[in-house]
């Protein structure tokens, strides 16, 4: 059995998490920089409003990073939930919602329910992967999607820096930053 998305589930592209801890804020969808305006280009041609914000950048030890290796698209909700792409007008084949731009979407999306490729670790928020005791063993094209990021987010400068987001639950917006952090 490969990978299938549960009958009406939708919760990956709802659910957005803290990471690496609740100081940084909610993440968003990872985008790789060559992905940036290809998913720009389609939210404009859906009249969709999206924010891509930075996520992890390089630096040779300066005040901030000179180069940025990864970007987010945020949620559209204010806590930063919600795809700005998912369409709750309209039904996935599996009964969740569908993705208006499911042929096209990041290579994270595609990677999804892989978060980790050393070891492979899967999202045990995902309900295919809470019901299936061999899911680890039938993700070769999401295997294949992680490893591509992998490769692209190659750190060739000594700083890393990640980008806090400041976004999130309410009750959690006196612990949060914004702006970059150093590693």
């Amino acid at each position: 059995m490969e990978f299938k998305c549960v009958d009406e589930c939708s919760q990956c592209c709802i659910e957005r998490e803290y990471y690496p801890t609740k100081k940084f804020g909610k993440i968003g969808v990872l985008v790789l920089p060559e992905e940036k305006q290809r998913i720009e280009s389609f939210a404009k041609d859906l009249g969709i409003h999206i924010d891509i914000i930075p996520r992890i950048g390089l630096s040779n030890g300066g005040k901030g990073p000179e180069k940025i290796i990864a970007y987010q698209m945020m949620g559209k909700d204010q806590n930063g939930n919600t795809c700005p792409f998912l369409d709750k007008n309209a039904k996935s084949p599996h009964g969740g919602f569908a993705c208006k731009i499911y042929n096209q979407r990041p290579l994270a999306c595609k990677a999804y329910p892989l978060i980790e490729t050393s070891p492979i670790t899967l999202d045990q928020k995902c309900k295919f992967c809470q019901t299936c005791p061999t899911a680890d063993s039938n993700l070769n094209s999401e295997i294949e999607s992680l490893i591509q990021i992998q490769h692209k987010m190659n750190a060739d400068m000594p700083t890393i820096w990640r980008y806090a987001t400041g976004i999130g639950e309410p009750d959690d917006l006196q612990v949060m930053k914004k702006g970059w952090i150093k590693q």
